[in-house]
């Protein structure tokens, strides 16, 4: 099992390109399915999930074509709309077929699905909203089975605003028939790009950007081109570990204006931030940074993605800060490997209280899910010493390269 050595050196420094985003990518690959036509994507991410959710489309009967971040997806020789648990299990984002399957083909056999243990996340919201729309749904072994010979418009409100709940209603409703409204609806940025591209593949939808869609049926939707977004929240983390080695980059290839709530707390532990049309510039001028206060809700609130990345900043800040976790009930997993590093993090129930220490120590760590996989690299970045990180498989489920390009910003980095 691979593994990451870092070697504690001083500020990151340089220039860096974010990837596609993997949580917009994920949506747009399943959309892929509502249509017989080909679908052209470009920017897409090479990690993990992505590899998952490709297999996941040839199993179905998809021919896929990648060369380097572009892609082709060919939908018109589906023959199975049966999702199993041996891909499923390692990947949230699986349950976003479970909407597009039944919108065209009357029928899903979709794994219930995993991912990170990061807490429940419940499968509720996408099943009784795929209800509201007519369908009929069983869970057996552990998988969901739904049939509808055509879903139909209904009026819908999320209990929570779900990013994936409301991405598999937004796409089945786009071939139902009627007028769907969709209440309490995730406005994160990738619900946004997804509705654009069912919109150049025909789609009707209204509302985009607020908690509430509304979404008129067509009886069938063409193929389209879309480029994926920058990813923000790989931005975010490059960006965090600038801020807590004292250092100085710019992001390129990105879009500051999914950001201003992190951008936001950067600038409050004392980072100077200039923003261009696609990149970001931050420059802490050498000094440490000052600990802040993080309280996680969803967008365009500060992101539960990068709770853990500012956990670590605020392990080596001055000053103690609050961190509160409203997301997600089991994300403080990275707490006790920090701690092996030497932070003080003290847990309160969903509330960490961190005080910050001028160093941390290079200690052998283990990954336990995606993002606190990254806010470890950032401890090891700044701390004394040698730091090996196992379980890496965790880090390649949603950053391309990291350890390349951390590598580029003068970080001593290397697999193993």
């Amino acid at each position: 099992m691979e593994k990451i050595v870092i070697t504690g050196n001083g500020p990151l420094r340089g220039e860096v390109r974010v990837a596609g985003a993997k949580n917009a990518a994920l949506p747009i690959i399943a959309a892929s399915l509502l249509s017989a036509e080909p679908l052209q994507v470009s920017n897409i991410p090479g990690v993990r999930d992505i590899d998952t959710a490709l297999k996941l489309l040839t199993l179905l009967g998809c021919q896929v074509e990648r060369s380097g971040t572009d892609l082709a997806i060919d939908t018109s020789k589906v023959h199975s709309v049966y999702a199993p648990y041996e891909l499923v299990k390692t990947m949230r984002g699986a349950i976003l077929l479970l909407g597009p399957l039944l919108a065209r083909f009357g029928e899903a056999d979709v794994s219930l699905p995993g991912g990170c243990a990061i807490g429940s996340r419940p499968v509720n919201e996408h099943i009784t909203g795929l209800q509201a729309l007519g369908a009929e749904i069983t869970i057996e072994a552990g998988y969901i089975k739904a049939k509808a010979k055509r879903l139909r418009g209904a009026h819908f409100t999320f209990d929570i605003p779900s990013v994936t709940a409301t991405e598999n209603l937004l796409m089945a409703a786009s071939l139902a028939d009627g007028t769907t409204v969709l209440e309490n609806c995730a406005m994160e940025p990738e619900v946004g790009d997804l509705a654009r591209l069912l919109i150049a593949m025909g789609a009707r939808i209204d509302g985009m950007g607020s908690s509430t869609l509304t979404i008129a049926g067509v009886e069938r939707l063409s193929g389209a081109s879309h480029r994926v977004p920058p990813d923000r929240i790989e931005t975010g983390t490059f960006l965090t570990a600038a801020a807590a080695t004292r250092g100085s980059i710019r992001v390129l290839d990105t879009n500051p204006d999914f950001l201003h709530h992190v951008l936001g707390k950067l600038e409050q532990a004392g980072a100077n931030i200039v923003l261009g049309p696609d990149w970001i510039h931050l420059d802490t001028g050498g000094k440490r940074c000052q600990a802040v206060h993080i309280n996680t809700a969803p967008y365009p609130a500060f992101p539960t993605d990068m709770q853990a990345q500012f956990m670590a900043l605020n392990a080596l800040a001055e000053g103690s800060a609050t961190v509160v976790e409203n997301i997600f009930e089991n994300r403080f997993m990275h707490v006790a490997e920090l701690q092996r590093m030497g932070a003080d993090i003290e847990l309160q129930g969903h509330t960490a209280i961190v005080r910050g220490r001028e160093r941390l120590q290079g200690a052998p760590v283990m990954a336990t899910d995606l993002r606190a996989s990254a806010s470890l690299i950032i401890a090891a970045l700044a701390a004394e010493g040698d730091t090996i990180i196992d379980r890496v498989y965790h880090l390649d489920r949603g950053y391309a390269n990291i350890d390349l390009k951390l590598a580029g910003l003068g970080a001593i980095i290397k697999r193993v």
